[in-house]
Order: C-alpha cells, then sequence, then structure tokens
C-alpha cells in the first residue's frame, strides 16, 4: 500500500500565467520574448479559432482551430515551409539534422531513420530504459530515510542515461555527470529565443544569447566527433563485431531508394536531435509528471497501485501495460508540451479559420495555447490524465500535438512514450514525493517548458 503524498488534493490546476487582456508593445513583448515567451500570450489566443496580428514583427497568424491546423501541417504542407525565425533558433548545430533539413534531403533522411523507431525496434529499446530507471531507483534507495532533491535534475539525468545506453551502448568519453551539464547548458544556448532572431538580423551577427556558451559548445561537438570517428574505425576493423545500437545504426543506415548513407555531419547533427527529443523533452515530460502526480491524491495512489501490479512480465511490453501511467504522461505533456511552439511560412495566399493569409504571413502553432484552449478543452486548466482513457471524451486529433503532426510529425513519439512511461512507473514504485517546504512551481520556457526555479521535492522510500 502506497501512502499518498502530503498537501494534495484529489483536483488540481497546474500553474500558468494568466493570459493578457491586450497584446504587448515592441520593447515589452521583446523582454518576454528573452525572459518568459509564454507570458505573451492574450485571452483571444485562448479563445478565438485563428488571431491574426498583435505582433509588431511582420505578419503573424496563430492558429488554434483544428481543421486549420490539418491544412498547414498536412493537407496543404507544401504551401507552409519552416520560418526562418524557427530555422535560425535550431541553430547551424542541427542545420543537417532531421528537424531542419528540407526538400529531397528530408525525405533521404527520414526513409533512412523511419526503421530506427519502428514499434519492433523501439521495443528492443525496453531493456536499456528499464536499466537506466533502475539505476536510478539505486540510487535514490541509498538515502537514509528521505531527502531532499531537484527533481528536474534528477530527471534530466535520467534520461540522459537511458539515450547514452540506447545511442553509445558502450558508454560516452568522460563523466556521465559533466556531459549531462554540457547538454543542458549546450541546448538552452542554441534554442533560447534570442532578439536579434526575432528582428532578424542575420546569422553572421552574433547572438547574445550564445555568446558566453561557445567554449561549451565547441567542446560538446568536438566530444561527438571523436565519438564518431572511433566508431567508424571499429566498423571498418571488426565489422560484425560492433556495439548493436543507435550510434551503429545511424553510421550503417541506407535509404532503401537510392542505398545512400549519411555523413558524418549528417550523423552528429541527428545525435544532437535526438538529445534534444530523447533528454530535454523526455526529461521535461517526467518533470511535470512527477509534480502534477504529487499534488492530486487519487491519480498519485492509482499510478502507483499500477506500477506495482504491472511490473512484471516482458519487459518489451511493459509500456503497453501501465496504461493510467501513460494517461499521466499524455496529460502532463498537455498541459507543458514539450513542443512550445511551430511556426510556417505562408507561400501562396490561403485560407485559414476563414481569415485571408497572405504570403508572407508567419503562421504559428502553438502547443502551449492549443492545449489550453476554451474552445477544444473542458476546464482545461484541470489536471486530469482520465481525458486519455479509453471511454472519455474524444479528443480531436489536430486539437493536441506534443509532439506535432504530419510529415514532420517528431519521429521518436513511440521511443519517448515508452522511455517515460517505464520511468515513471519506477519511480512511483518504489517513492513517495512532496514538495519541498518554500517550494514554488512557475512553469518558464527556454528550450522546453521547465520549472522556473527547479523541483525539489522530499522523496522517501516505500519499499
Amino acid at each position: 500500500m502506497h501512502p499518498q503524498p502530503l498537501e494534495c488534493s484529489s483536483k488540481f490546476r497546474a500553474p500558468a500565467p494568466v493570459p493578457l487582456g491586450r497584446p504587448l508593445g515592441p520593447i515589452a513583448l521583446l523582454r518576454t520574448l528573452k525572459n518568459n515567451p509564454i507570458e505573451c500570450w492574450t485571452q483571444a489566443h485562448f479563445e478565438e479559432p485563428i488571431v491574426v496580428g498583435g505582433f509588431p514583427f511582420g505578419r503573424v497568424a496563430v492558429v488554434s482551430e483544428p481543421a486549420a491546423i490539418r491544412k498547414v501541417l498536412v493537407e496543404n504542407s507544401i504551401n507552409y515551409r519552416k520560418s526562418a525565425l524557427q530555422r535560425r533558433i535550431l541553430s547551424p548545430r542541427l542545420r543537417y539534422g532531421l528537424v531542419s533539413v528540407e526538400g529531397e534531403q528530408w525525405h533521404r533522411q527520414r526513409r533512412t531513420l523511419a526503421p530506427l523507431f519502428g514499434r519492433k525496434m523501439v521495443k528492443r529499446f525496453a531493456s536499456a530504459m528499464a536499466s537506466a530507471a533502475a539505476a536510478l531507483v539505486e540510487r535514490w534507495c541509498c538515502l537514509e530515510d528521505e531527502g531532499t532533491m531537484d527533481i528536474a535534475a534528477e530527471m534530466s539525468r535520467l534520461a540522459l542515461d537511458a539515450l547514452v545506453r540506447t545511442v553509445f551502448s558502450d558508454g560516452l568519453n568522460g563523466d556521465p555527470e559533466i556531459m549531462r551539464v554540457a547538454m543542458t547548458t549546450y541546448f538552452a544556448a542554441i534554442s533560447s529565443i534570442d532578439p536579434f532572431d526575432v528582428v532578424g538580423l542575420p546569422d553572421f551577427v552574433p547572438r547574445i544569447t550564445q555568446w558566453r556558451a561557445r567554449p561549451l559548445l565547441r567542446s560538446v561537438d568536438q566530444a561527438l566527433n571523436a565519438i564518431i570517428a572511433g566508431r567508424r574505425l571499429t566498423l571498418a576493423e571488426h565489422s560484425g563485431g560492433e556495439p548493436r545500437d543507435m550510434l551503429t545504426v545511424l553510421l550503417t543506415a541506407q535509404d532503401p531508394e537510392t542505398g545512400q548513407r549519411m555523413n558524418d555531419a549528417e550523423v552528429k547533427a541527428n545525435i544532437l536531435t535526438f538529445f534534444v527529443a530523447g533528454q530535454e523533452t523526455t526529461a521535461t515530460a517526467l518533470t511535470w509528471a512527477v509534480y502534477l502526480l504529487s499534488q492530486t491524491s487519487d491519480w498519485y495512489a492509482r499510478v502507483a497501485a499500477e506500477s506495482e501490479r504491472k511490473w512484471g512480465g516482458p519487459v518489451e511490453g511493459l509500456a503497453d501495460r501501465l496504461v493510467d501511467t501513460r494517461a499521466a504522461i499524455e496529460e502532463a505533456m498537455r498541459l507543458y508540451p514539450p513542443i512550445i511552439g511551430l511556426s510556417r511560412t505562408a507561400v501562396q495566399q490561403d485560407e485559414l479559420a476563414g481569415r485571408t493569409i497572405e504570403p508572407g504571413t508567419m503562421v504559428v502553432i502553438s502547443p502551449w495555447v492549443l492545449h489550453r484552449h476554451r474552445l477544444l478543452w473542458d476546464d482545461p486548466d484541470l489536471f486530469d490524465p482520465g481525458r486519455f482513457l479509453q471511454g472519455a471524451q474524444r479528443i480531436e486529433r489536430h486539437a493536441y500535438l506534443p509532439f506535432g503532426v504530419g510529415p514532420r510529425m517528431c519521429i521518436g513519439a513511440a521511443f519517448a512514450l515508452q522511455e517515460t512511461t517505464i520511468a515513471l512507473a519506477a519511480i512511483m514504485r518504489h517513492f513517495t514525493l512532496r514538495l519541498a517546504p518554500g517550494q514554488s512551481v512557475w512553469p518558464r520556457q527556454t528550450m522546453t517548458l521547465r520549472p522556473r526555479d527547479g523541483l525539489h521535492m522530499v522523496v522517501r522510500r516505500t519499499r
């Protein structure tokens, strides 16, 4: 029997900024974009299917109507190319990866990488994910009775460990903790919304948000270059005896149509992309799920009980058996989505949600807004994983986009859901968690939505 965490209730409203009554002016907007972009949204964005204007830098349309979203991302995606802002934020270091490339290069990489993230291959990684979760449990069990720790940092460490076990099965060159800190700083630097990006200054103008991190960015690049070069040497000298992990698959995978393999720049960019999706976003989803469950007594007990009942059996099917746990993860990603915004630029005139979209208009689809929109969700600020259980009210496909949708949907969605579900169940099976005294929780957008001051919680063993 798992005791419930202290100071929680059966219903909980997730903390979020109160929408503004009117748009911010140019200076205030730039300041808010730098400090916390999710504080820019107005009431109209959460109440109207489309809002055109409200931004002083070019024509912007924020779209929240599911049919219009389907048109932009699926039906007429050829008319909506990735915006210059999104390409600048992704940074040159991800330029050759799947998330950034366009045209035939994107088609070739997608065909090459798709088998790596198929259902059968993803299930093969379940054992490595469970091993990473077991290592976290073992480390936490070293606590004498209970202790306070930053759950955000712990989830980042867990997600990195799981990635290392799946991408680099023979380990990293160096201290994993140093690599974790480096990766966290690295992705915060390359994906922060810099004011120079918003106003459209050329790429050669140094970005304030990246300047101080330049030595660290170089060190991460150099470390990955060395790992890739070492594995290529192993493949050349010991064919058939190399580790069967993601890195080997990336280096040996061939486009089924052309037989072409990815070059080193493409391999490195995709490894970095995996770490964005597999470390930061996974860690963030787990962090919010732990927090939200700790504030909701009935769902906390429900997920803990399920983890106890369903843990046995083949690890490859474990995530499929954890239905309530997965629902809690999906609801956490609704309230605090891993992807904050998708932006496209209209090539030709079109119509969306009854409004004319002129060529050159930046079309923004924000899961943060979409997932809390008053027209699409009942009581949208309430944490209720039951929304995602069989028999619940049907969720419109294009109203829930934690991983995007359409041809450019995140290729690692199944991988991330499996990892987070297994990890959350392992934690709930062994520990109770409650907020540390004096800890306040507020979402802040950088690369992902993180708790502004970390998430310090008191952790106590239950078994």
